[in-house]
């Protein structure tokens, strides 16, 4: 991270993940973006939504940025200056791979810290959008993405005993692999719906609610 002082506010470079946007006023957004190394931040896009925007797509849930921000203490919300793409998921070719971004992008989200950095945390994040550009199957690599989250949270309870034993070597094989290698990894389809809802029940029991992505992809299913 570089930074600079300027007129009482500072500059930051940032590797960064976008995890969500919305709208303020007539052509702003707010972005809420995870940091390599300052962890989460929130800040205001000036013309983000105006057609000609400097940002154009790099705001983009899970898109990997370089991008640069001014801070003022006491203030709550940053101001973008620019955001630079690295990796991007428009580029995916599959429709399910792009409906699991914003899923991923919700449970970044939803567990990392307001300005609590965590690399490891961001490092699991840009991996799924190499993951899923490299082709890997998105099924068994969001039950990993799941699993490690968790891992990473401390909430994954070590006593595993009522998991099927496909289930329990998933999981074992997950801690050796990277997420580009997860569809080499023997995963029966019995055993991913099984992890799936020990998955979400420990998601919704840790975050006291459900998430909207989770129900969006469920009914995009039921469709299927």
């Amino acid at each position: 991270m570089n930074d600079s002082k300027i007129d009482n506010l500072t500059l930051y470079a940032a590797d960064a993940l976008i995890l969500r946007t919305y709208k303020l006023g007539e052509a702003d957004r707010i972005v809420v973006f995870l940091t390599r190394d300052r962890g989460k931040k929130r800040g205001v896009a000036k013309g983000a939504r105006r057609p000609r925007s400097r940002f154009a797509a790099a705001l983009e849930p899970m898109t990997e940025v370089k991008l640069a921000y001014f801070e003022k203490e006491r203030r709550e919300l940053v101001g973008l200056n620019y955001a630079e793409t690295v990796k991007s998921p428009l580029s995916l070719n599959t429709q399910d791979a792009l409906d699991h971004v914003g899923y991923f992008a919700e449970l970044l989200d939803e567990w990392a810290q307001e300005a609590d950095a965590d690399d490891r945390l961001y490092r699991l994040g840009a991996s799924m959008l190499d993951a899923l550009s490299a082709g890997a199957p998105v099924e068994p690599l969001a039950r990993y993405f799941e699993y490690w989250l968790l891992r990473l949270q401390g909430v994954y309870p070590e006593g595993r005993g009522t998991l099927s034993g496909d289930a329990m070597a998933f999981l074992a094989a997950s801690r050796s692999v990277t997420p580009q290698q997860v569809g080499s990894v023997p995963a029966p389809h019995t055993a991913l719906k099984e992890l799936e809802q020990v998955h979400r029940a420990l998601i919704t029991m840790h975050l006291e609610k459900q998430l909207k992505s989770d129900r969006v992809l469920r009914d995009l299913r039921r469709q299927h």
